[in-house]
């Protein structure tokens, strides 16, 4: 009996230990001791993980001039009377440039309470009062030296495990953010082991990546990123925030380009453009015409609370001479501003850029000349020519202003530079050879041994001498805004304003502010060998056609086929016209707060009646919603951008709308106050003049 019992209790041993081995399938096994890849909540490594998934406020320390914190979209702003509803990071910028716009003023920003503010830690608290918001900004420690970790972001999805005290994995968790992984670890006790399914990804505030293994490698590469790059928590919204040696090195490393100047109001920029300006590590500073000749001048900085002060003397440049304040440095760009309306805007050139003066080889500067046609900008030939020149196939045809053949002749490369053969007519006087003093890829400088020169600039608005890439190119480089479309002789009102985007791939993004349609687009010869832009949108039938190209300027392109009623025109807008002073002040006009209709009339009828009581509301998405008693009654598309002609125009869409249908068209705007915006459009065909008129709702 005793040995069936014996035989017994064995069985159950065995069982036993075979369903808790099953059990323990269940858990990992961690090495008795604390893992090397465990880590405690509370230590000195999750302190620096805190640290780093951190909320960053410093993105709006202009308005609430805290690092710490930052306020949630929308809030609203008053400065200077005008209310500016803030919907986004890019409205922070609109602020900024009513900031540097008028900077003889006292901006003066108040915030429209109350609103809602984001700490450090995700968590959000709703503010009353100034007072309130000031008290708590107080903690903030401004310069770069609060707590948060800016120069290094985690790559997300990352896995996490938790724990027990036997060092076995109690809990495994996928975050997909910064605000998931710091609420993760701040819901953790202090003391609860933690540990990541490695290796993790981190990018630097440069893009550099970099992998770690371990905790160890973590907390080395967190804790060395803490001072790794300018966090930028100062209360500007852009790096103006330049030290006297960064300023210097900055002004002095490579040569800038003049592209606007603005003295006692007039515009200078005709006069100026296209001067080069070297800044000396000695306080000189040499500037080069565009004939090429050089004018030397001085230049001292110094710094106040405003920002550093830029002092210019020449002799001869007299425009230039001032104290200017430096109220912008930033995407290889300085504005200067001095009061009573003055204003010079520079661009930086560096070698490296590829923007500056190319490399004049030979064979480059005749890849120049084949691509477009060419005019005669400036010259101290006896030469009474004004047309254009073709290049193309290194044979020369010129013709006049009226489109008629005046020359011809053919030009080939030589060891030195060009030669220019055969000519008999107008142009006759630059046969011979010639160096190249100057180059860029609109601009060429020739010259001889005779001492004489000749300026060549480039014409692209003949289409037919645009080849396909160049045409890519020029669609690549910003946004294009549909001004007309006509399909089968209908104008298509619905798309005005709306915005083309031409990418890489071949994909094109049509969209309004709100909504966004994809396609397809390619470049090249149509049925009748004609250079054209093949569009194709599943979503968008309007405008999928072969568009020849009919029409190319700096800021517009047309295509269009007359004799079947297609017609596409296209405003060119880069970065949303951002460095238009004009437009940028427009829209934040009317950005603050609700607009009514004061007058509207057609061809002299007056129809204002028509929109009595509807308050317009324009966002800064592009988008006008019309609403009566604060309840929305339709919503269309604004825009406000400068055209072709420099003209400031004000898109206005409301598509086929019966009623506010009528008020769709690229209004020009004749006159803008804080308080009232006229607008004038010629658009009926018959001569007659419509008027529309909005004045801020008081």
């Amino acid at each position: 009996m005793k040995k069936y019992v014996d035989k017994w209790m064995y069985s159950i041993l065995v069982i036993a230990s075979l369903f808790f081995t099953a059990c323990q399938e269940e858990f990992e096994e961690v090495n008795n001791e604390p893992s090397a890849d465990t880590i405690e909540v509370g230590s000195v490594t999750t302190q620096l993980i805190q640290q780093t998934t951190n909320k960053d406020g410093s993105f709006d320390n202009i308005v609430d001039g805290a690092s710490c914190l930052a306020i949630e979209f929308p809030y609203t702003v008053e400065i200077g009377g005008v209310q500016i509803t803030i919907d986004s990071v890019e409205d922070l910028e609109v602020i900024e440039e009513i900031f540097d716009e008028f900077d003889t003023d006292d901006d003066i920003l108040d915030i429209i309470f109350p609103i809602t503010i984001t700490l450090g830690d995700f968590s959000q608290i709703v503010i009353e009062s100034k007072e309130a918001l000031r008290e708590l900004a107080a903690s903030c420690l401004e310069g770069g030296e609060d707590e948060d970790v800016e120069c290094i972001d985690f790559v997300y999805p990352i896995t996490l495990f938790t724990f027990d005290i036997d060092n076995e994995i109690t809990a495994r968790v996928t975050v997909n953010s910064d605000r998931e992984l710091r609420n993760f670890i701040d819901e953790l006790e202090v003391g609860t082991l933690v540990g990541f399914d490695f290796p993790l990804t981190l990018v630097k505030a440069d893009g550099t990546e970099v992998v770690v293994d371990s905790n160890a490698e973590l907390a080395r590469t967190l804790e060395a990123a803490k001072d790794a790059c300018d966090e930028d928590d100062d209360d500007d919204f852009n790096d103006d925030d330049f030290d006297e040696e960064r300023f210097d090195f900055c002004l002095t490393e490579c040569p800038w380009l003049v592209t606007q100047v603005v003295r006692n109001s007039v515009d200078a920029t005709e006069q100026y453009e296209r001067f080069l300006m070297n800044f000396m590590e000695d306080g000189s500073v040499t500037v080069q015409d565009r004939e090429g000749n050089m004018l030397n001048g001085e230049w001292s900085a110094t710094f106040t609370d405003r920002g550093p002060l830029l002092t210019l003397e020449f002799d001869t440049l007299v425009d230039f001479n001032l104290e200017w304040l430096v109220y912008e440095i930033r995407d290889h760009t300085i504005k200067l501003f001095s009061d009573a309306g003055n204003r010079i805007i520079l661009e930086q050139r560096c070698e490296d850029d590829g923007n500056g003066q190319d490399d004049c080889d030979i064979e480059t500067v005749a890849d120049y000349l084949e691509n477009c046609v060419w005019q005669v900008a400036d010259t101290n030939l006896d030469l009474n020519f004004e047309g254009i020149i073709d290049f193309s196939n290194r044979n020369i045809h010129a013709f006049d202003a009226s489109g008629m053949a005046v020359d011809e002749g053919n030009w080939a490369t030589t060891d030195n530079g060009l030669q220019f053969n055969d000519l008999f007519g107008p142009i006759a006087p630059i046969n011979g050879g010639w160096s190249i003093a100057e180059c860029r890829e609109d601009r060429i400088k020739l010259v001889n041994d005779q001492e004489q020169f000749v300026v060549l600039e480039k014409d692209c608005e003949d289409d037919g001498n645009v080849d396909p890439d160049s045409l890519r190119n020029i669609l690549r480089e910003c946004e294009w805004i549909i001004k007309k479309v006509k399909n089968q002789g209908e104008e298509i009102e619905r798309l005005l304003g709306y915005e083309f985007n031409f990418m890489g791939e071949g994909l094109v993004t049509l969209g309004n502010g709100i909504t966004t349609s994809e396609g397809s687009w390619e470049i090249g010869p149509n049925e009748e060998g004609q250079l054209a832009l093949l569009i194709t949108f599943g979503e968008e039938p309007a405008v999928n056609f072969n568009w020849p190209l009919r029409d190319l300027t700096n800021e517009r392109l047309r295509f269009e086929v007359p004799e079947i009623g297609y017609e596409l025109i296209l405003q060119r807008v880069c970065d949303d016209n951002a460095g238009d002073m004009d437009v940028a002040e427009i829209r934040n006009i009317l950005l603050g707060g609700q607009w009514n209709v004061a007058g509207y009339s057609e061809g002299g009828v007056d129809m204002t009646e028509n929109f009595d009581g509807q308050d317009f509301s324009f966002s800064n998405r592009h988008q006008v919603e019309v609403s009566i008693n604060d309840d929305p009654i339709i919503a269309g598309l604004w825009r406000v951008i400068r055209d072709s002609d420099q003209d400031l125009r004000f898109y206005l869409n409301f598509a086929n709308d019966a009623t506010f249908g009528e008020l769709t068209d690229d209004w020009e705007i004749t006159e803008v106050t804080t308080d009232v915006l006229e607008l004038r459009s010629e658009s009926g065909g018959d001569g007659s003049v419509d008027i529309l008129i909005f004045e801020r709702k008081q």
